[in-house]
């Protein structure tokens, strides 16, 4: 293992009543890492022994290493002292954090091996497996139901998350301090599922993860864990991944991405997307606002006659001949183009967004000047079955998309809808409920095909009360200053 002179190192020992285990593990820690840019920081999580003066003991010795010891005012949790840990190296301007544990369970030893592929820059986070040989976690003194759990819980989450972790609760892990600042993991539990939770969120940032095999140890070391609570802590903790995932609520713990910019496009079953494009009239001048990455705009390209979209995250250009796109914000006055000159004017899940839907409305409405442009309108309906049943059981959960994203400021149900668009001068054509998009979130299955049918059916008795999106035809009808105009004289 050689070590560059600028690349600093933290071991941080997590201790809970480690008393009598704690001096021997730190004596453990192999020569070649005493000393230079290696330092030791013991977090003492309120333990109620002497695992804290046994520290401090320890500190004062001549350990051939810096070491800090700390304690904590109350008991944090596995989870909770694990934050302070890599807080505390973000802090400090660490490169590398080495996770041992006070009990012994971990061998110091093998730390120059697992700290090989971070500092070659191979990975952002190694850990320590004692499942890549299963038969020598058995021979390590493994119980056989921790053994069995450890397989079974493992093959669960590895078909949640899609990885081939031979386990996911080894508490042996080391990590590259810059991976940790990318990810939340000051949102997770304080509990034994941290461990869980932080793999989740490097693989939502698609880290680097390299195991290397450990030997299996179990002394006389008291397990804290309750293995039944546990196991249903992984449970629902990747329950709720899938649930985030696919939009059906919001964890904060798993929105490790960027605010969302766009939306994928929905086509191939009945939704918004297949609606609005075939209320595309032929031939037609239409002018697609809030187009977002202009999905929906090269669709309809091969319909219209031409195809103009304006949003703040438009693309710069179409290879498309009849389509163009303008960037703008929709809350700024003064539309980058003349709306009079177009027969359709598309608004997809544009008018929850913004600020003051009637202003928009009736100053679109001034800016068609006289012409009964069609308008194509969809929007969320927030008295969707599945928002109702939520709000009786005390949820209202906003998440990065589907009826409750974050970026909504105004919600709508259909009723409320006609309402704003009679209100601000335009002709409701038709009403159609759009099902919930389950092929999106669940893929293009039976499952998800059944779901679609019996979400249609159910539309055609209750719009209202079934209909996941609102899909409008509506048109524009003249001001009174249009008509004023139009008016003959004598």
């Amino acid at each position: 293992m050689v070590l560059k002179p600028d690349q600093r190192i933290l071991i941080f020992v997590v201790a809970y009543n480690a008393g009598k285990t704690l001096a021997g593990v730190l004596n453990r820690i192999p020569a070649e890492l005493r000393g230079g840019s290696v330092e030791v920081l013991v977090i003492d999580d309120f333990s109620q022994d002497d695992t804290f003066s046994v520290g401090l003991a320890y500190e004062n010795s001549a350990g051939g290493f810096p070491i800090r010891m700390l304690r904590t005012p109350e008991n944090q949790g596995y989870g909770g002292n694990q934050k302070l840990g890599y807080r505390y190296a973000i802090e400090q301007g660490f490169d590398i954090v080495a996770l041992l544990h006070g009990d012994g369970q971990y061998a110091p030893e093998q730390l120059p091996s697992l700290l090989e592929p971070l500092l070659r820059g191979e990975a952002d986070a190694v850990f320590g497996s004692r499942m890549l040989n299963k038969a020598d976690a058995r021979r390590g003194g493994m119980p056989l139901y921790k053994w069995i759990g450890n397989q079974v819980l493992t093959g669960f989450e590895n078909r949640m998350l899609g990885t081939r972790l031979s386990e996911f609760h080894s508490g042996y892990r080391l990590y590259s301090v810059e991976a940790l600042k990318r990810i939340p993991f000051e949102r997770n539990s304080n509990g034994f599922h941290f461990d869980t939770e932080i793999i989740v969120q490097l693989v939502q940032k698609r880290m680097r993860i390299r195991e290397l095999p450990i030997p299996t140890y179990y002394g006389d070391e008291i397990c804290h864990v309750n293995g039944m609570r546990y196991a249903w802590d992984i449970f629902r903790t990747m329950l709720r991944l899938q649930c985030h995932e696919r939009n059906f609520f919001y964890d904060r713990r798993f929105d490790t991405g960027p605010p969302g910019e766009t939306y994928d496009l929905k086509i191939g079953f009945p939704s918004s997307h297949t609606m609005a494009i075939e209320a595309a009239k032929p031939g037609a001048d239409i002018l697609d606002i809030g187009c977002g990455c202009g999905f929906v705009a090269e669709e309809l390209a091969g319909i219209a006659r031409h195809v103009t979209g304006i949003d703040q995250f438009a693309p710069p250009r179409s290879s498309r001949p009849n389509v163009e796109y303008h960037r703008w914000d929709l809350e700024i006055a003064n539309m980058p183009v003349d709306a009079s000159q177009f027969d359709q004017i598309y608004l997809l899940d544009i008018i929850e967004h913004l600020k003051d839907p009637e202003v928009f409305m009736e100053t679109l409405r001034g800016a068609i000047s006289g012409r009964r442009a069609e308008i194509i309108m969809t929007t969320p309906n927030i008295a969707f079955i599945v928002m109702r049943v939520m709000l009786l059981l005390g949820h209202f959960n906003y998440g990065r998309k589907g009826i409750l994203d974050r970026t909504h400021t105004r919600l709508f149900t259909l009723e409320s809808l006609r309402e704003l668009l009679d209100q601000t001068g335009y002709e409701v054509l038709e009403i159609r409920g759009v099902p919930a998009p389950f092929p999106r979130a669940l893929g293009d299955c039976f499952a998800s095909r059944a779901l679609l049918a019996l979400n249609l059916a159910l539309i055609r008795i209750s719009r209202g009360l079934f209909a996941y999106q609102i899909f409008i035809r509506a048109r524009a009808n003249p001001t009174v200053e249009n008509l004023l105009r139009s008016c003959e004289g004598s």
